[in-house]
């Protein structure tokens, strides 16, 4: 069931590209809003692409983004954060924790999901 009483301020997330399934999890959280467009100013923004980045802070600079990924690619975080990313979460987490780290980088945070640092090292 929708949550029908949000907060005075929601914080407004922007997914890119559109993802129903997933703007429907994050509508759930009572402070979250699920935006459709950069011209709704977003606080976060949820990319798939390091190349996506860019532009949107070319379009909103005080819009703070976090690239998603499914797995560890090498290079993936530093390029994320070379590009003016808050950050990089894992895509197909629960989604109280992707929640988290998009209050987490609304606040100015740099976000980084260990699962994502691809470390090669071993014990």
């Amino acid at each position: 069931m929708p949550v029908t009483h949000r907060p005075a301020r929601s914080l407004r997330v922007l997914l890119e590209p559109p993802d129903p399934a997933l703007a429907l999890l994050l509508g759930l959280q009572p402070d979250i809003e699920v935006v459709d467009s950069p011209v709704a100013r977003p606080e976060v923004a949820l990319v798939e692409e390091v190349a996506a980045v860019t532009a949107l802070l070319a379009e909103d600079p005080e819009c703070r983004v976090l690239v998603t990924a499914r797995s560890a690619r090498p290079g993936l975080p530093e390029a994320a954060l070379a590009a003016g990313a808050a950050g990089l979460v894992l895509r197909d987490g629960p989604v109280e924790d992707l929640a988290d780290c998009l209050r987490r980088a609304s606040m100015g945070e740099t976000v980084i999901d260990p699962a994502l640092t691809g470390s090669a090292e071993g014990p």
